[in-house]
């Protein structure tokens, strides 16, 4: 049987070698702040799609937002600071950490319980980090 490539995978690769010596020099030339303005143009993109309730017109801004994402992705991990990996890792964690009422046993009544919850989880994050 043929394995399919993971169109993740494959992206990761294509902005690797984009910054690689061999190839695009407008790529290997941007840095986080450097991206800073783009981010926030796709993003911006990303809302408007949502407005129009255009489905292909965000598919294309998501994927966009997507590849700021994988951008400085790859920037950090050229600096030794983090991959693609860890940001995956990462939001996994804090996904199942947010979400005890899936992955663990507290119990909710409402979406309006899952909110209050998640801001009181967020809360207690940001109260441990600074510890």
């Amino acid at each position: 049987m043929k394995k399919t490539k993971s169109p993740f995978n494959e992206l990761v690769r294509v902005m690797a070698l984009l910054r690689s010596p061999q190839g695009c020099p407008w790529d290997k030339h941007q840095t986080h702040q450097t991206l800073r303005k783009y981010l926030r143009e796709e993003t911006r993109e990303v809302l408007e799609a949502i407005d129009e309730r255009d489905p292909e017109h965000l598919q294309e801004e998501l994927g966009d937002v997507l590849l700021q994402v994988i951008f400085h992705a790859q920037i950090a991990r050229e600096n030794k600071e983090f991959d693609i990996n860890d940001v995956i890792r990462g939001l996994t964690r804090k996904l199942k950490r947010r979400h005890p009422h899936v992955f663990g046993k507290v119990r909710v009544k409402n979406a309006a319980e899952v909110v209050r919850n998640w801001h009181a989880i967020k809360k207690k994050e940001k109260t441990d980090k600074k510890r």
